[in-house]
This record gives C-alpha cells, sequence and structure tokens, in this order.
C-alpha cells in the first residue's frame, strides 16, 4: 500500500473481466479495494464484449485472450503496462499442468490456492506494474513464457 501511495502522478487502470470468471473474482475485488486506498489511482471495469480490444492486445504467455486484463494507463491514457489473468505463481501451475495434460486437477485446486494467497500476489504484482509505468518502464505481467511441447512439467 505505502508503494502504490508514493507513485507519482495519477494512473487509470481499465480491467476487461466478468463475474463468471474464478480469476476475474478471486483478483479484482483486491485491485479494487487497492484503487479505494490510493488517491492517486482510479478504475473503471468493462465487459469482455468492450474489453475485448484489450484483451486480444495483452494476451496470456500460452496465446489466449483471457479475464481478467488488466491495464494501466498513464494520465494522458497511453497504455503504460498490464497483468493479465492470474498470479505468477498460479499461472507458472497452469501452464504446466495445461502442458502435462493436468488442467482439469488445476482448476480443481485453484481456489485453495487463491485462498491462501488472500490477494497478496496480485497487488504485489499490479503494484510492481505501476512502479514500472512510473519509472518510464512499460511492463506486462501476464505470466512466464509457456513450456515448449516436449519440456517436462515444472
Amino acid at each position: 500500500l505505502a508503494v502504490a501511495q508514493a507513485l507519482p502522478g495519477r494512473w487509470r487502470i481499465l480491467v476487461s473481466a466478468i463475474d463468471g470468471c474464478s480469476d476475474s473474482v478471486n483478483t479484482i475485488p483486491y485491485i479494487a479495494r487497492l484503487v479505494e486506498l490510493v488517491p492517486s489511482l482510479e478504475m473503471r471495469i468493462v465487459l469482455p464484449d468492450a474489453g475485448k480490444p484489450i484483451m486480444e492486445s495483452h494476451r496470456t504467455p500460452d496465446g489466449r485472450a483471457a479475464t481478467p486484463t488488466v491495464v494501466i494507463l498513464d494520465e494522458a491514457g497511453n497504455d503504460v503496462g498490464c497483468w493479465v489473468e492470474r498470479p505468477a505463481f498460479l499461472q507458472t501451475r497452469a501452464i504446466a499442468a495445461r502442458a502435462a495434460g493436468l488442467i482439469e486437477q488445476f482448476a480443481r485446486e485453484k481456489q485453495s490456492m487463491y485462498d491462501g494467497d488472500a490477494g497478496e500476489s496480485t497487488v504485489r504484482e499490479v503494484v510492481a506494474v505501476l512502479q514500472a509505468a512510473a519509472a518510464g518502464k512499460p511492463r506486462c505481467d501476464a505470466g512466464p513464457a509457456p513450456l515448449p511441447p516436449d519440456a517436462p512439467a515444472r
């Protein structure tokens, strides 16, 4: 919180999300709380139909347009960073599970991982994207790169 409150300037957070998406439900309330506590932040949430352009231009490591897609905009409305779908620790596990054919098992276990993290990773990662933008070094955190097809699961 202190890091976010110390950021210079004003920042807009544009989110494409939907309440039927478990990743949206488990991340966006924490980002919304951050925005409530940091006067220099504002946030707008749009449904995937309206958010399709940002979802398609900020894809997951395995090439999917996904919710939530969080885009950071500077005061002039320039896209200066993003955070896509889920925290890195979950994205790593999802990519490994998908590569190993275990995505259904991952899906069953995902909620307990979200519960244990309690939004900490989401907020930390979004604040890191904001910090990078404030430093003039835009970045997009979409998670780790996907595994090659012949690589063992991590």
